[in-house]
């Protein structure tokens, strides 16, 4: 057990001190979560504090970035304690001065079990505490003593899974307004859509700004991620186009669903036009950052083109926003979508937007290109079946064919392959082979 520390009056100086800023200001850009990863912080602060325990805060940490306008919000559930237990310690931050002179170690206190009960017990009880708020829907229940344990894999957010029946999602990164990932699963649960699981419960801040800082839903205990599976049969030259189809066709439910549960909107005149732009500036963007892409750009800008001309009574709607296999689990026979909340680094805005469906599609058929790639013998023959029998299952329940409408189908995915060379550039230099060869069967399809 922790040594008894500090009381609730000594921790807080201890723990909203400027040197905490200083350390925080050194550990978040090592975060995966991070999204300013390869900007300079200029100033960290924090912006609001609830106790949890004693020794427990949870944080909204301002962040300003250099060449950033706007300052960015971070949720963190800090512990500090003069002698942590070990199992804490490879969350260590750093130490800051205590009250009496000694050392606290300050840790991430999402990692202590002690800490996730807390969570789960106060979205289950109700109610507020300091400027956050905790709520579950009351014709569902949050069980109470179920053993926490938080997931390895780091992504852009930090989730808990309690005794393998539930799952807690902490998203890091806090915007004004509603999480998509709450908003689009909840208002799916309305219309009764059974392929992604409806939330059970959830919790935000109300100051300095009101945000989603995480959700509850059902653990799928006994499920396997699509990109595992895929990534199996594409280096064991297995058949994957059956599943491929079933997740096609998982995947125009999906959209069915969402154009009920959400409003869709008819594009203006010039929505092609000004979305080849855009592509065409992303192109630009990447190929200034990446050599590699430049002898692509002119074919790439005459596909961008041709999509701009492209008549297309295609109505926009709500969508997932980043679909790709490590968004779908296969469970009891069928496909479960999960993770609507777009990509974190973009503005809740237009995460939130209408956007045409394609890019769900194109998202997916990406996806394939990379497990096919990802063996030790490339399977590009492989990929090709599997995007034929989604595109295929996709077709039976989405109320279009995507063949049907080439042009922008090739715009989307060439505008994809671009985002994931820069990507990679970024992230993960050698993976990059991979989008660099789609961008060149695509700017030259012989």
């Amino acid at each position: 057990m922790t040594q008894p520390l500090i009381e609730r009056d000594d921790v807080r100086p201890a723990l909203l001190g400027s040197s905490l800023n200083a350390l925080l200001g050194r550990w978040l850009p090592r975060q995966r979560w991070y999204a300013g990863r390869g900007r300079r912080i200029t100033e960290v602060s924090v912006a609001a504090a609830t106790a949890l325990t004693p020794e427990c805060f949870h944080l909204l940490v301002r962040v300003r970035e250099a060449g950033e306008q706007d300052e960015a919000y971070y949720q963190l559930i800090l512990g500090a304690a003069a002698d942590p237990p070990p199992r804490l310690w490879q969350h260590a931050i750093g130490q800051v001065d205590g009250p009496t002179g000694g050392a606290l170690m300050v840790y991430d206190a999402v990692h202590d079990h002690r800490v996730a009960i807390l969570l789960l017990d106060r979205i289950r009880q109700g109610g507020r505490t300091g400027v956050l708020r905790f709520e579950s829907f009351p014709r569902t229940s949050v069980p109470a003593d179920l053993t926490p344990r938080a997931m390895s894999a780091e992504q852009s957010n930090t989730s808990i899974v309690y005794g393998d029946r539930l799952i807690l999602k902490l998203f890091r990164r806090i915007q004004r307004g509603i999480n998509p990932d709450l908003e689009v699963t909840a208002g799916l649960a309305r219309w009764g859509h059974r392929s992604v699981p409806a939330p059970t419960g959830w919790f935000f801040v109300t100051e300095p700004v009101w945000g989603t800082l995480g959700m509850v839903q059902p653990y799928l205990a006994d499920a396997t991620d699509g990109w595992e599976l895929a990534l199996n049969s594409a280096s064991t030259q297995g058949d994957f186009d059956k599943q491929a189809w079933g997740l096609g066709r998982t995947t125009g439910e999906l959209h069915a669903a969402l154009a009920q549960a959400f409003p869709t909107s008819t594009p203006e005149e010039h929505h092609l036009p000004r979305l080849a732009e855009e592509m065409l500036h992303r192109l630009k963007h990447a190929a200034d950052a990446v050599p590699a892409l430049r002898r692509h750009v002119p074919a790439l800008q005459g596909i961008f083109a041709e999509a701009a001309t492209t008549r297309s009574d295609l109505p926009l709607q709500r969508i997932h926003g980043d679909l790709h296999l490590g968004q779908v689990l296969w469970a009891d026979g069928a496909w479960h979508v999960v993770d609507f909340e777009g990509e974190p680094s973009r503005p809740l805005a237009e995460r939130r937007a209408d956007r045409s469906p394609i890019r769900d599609v194109v998202g997916m058929l990406r996806s394939f290109d990379y497990a096919a790639h990802m063996s030790p013998t490339p399977r590009p023959e492989w990929a090709e079946r599997c995007r034929t029998a989604f595109r295929a299952g996709y077709s039976e329940a989405g109320g279009f064919e995507p063949a049907d409408a080439p042009q922008l189908l090739r715009a989307y995915e060439a505008d994809r392959a671009v985002y994931e060379v820069l990507y990679e550039a970024t992230h993960r230099p050698d993976w990059i082979t991979v989008p660099l060869k789609a961008v060149a069967r695509l700017a030259d399809p012989r």
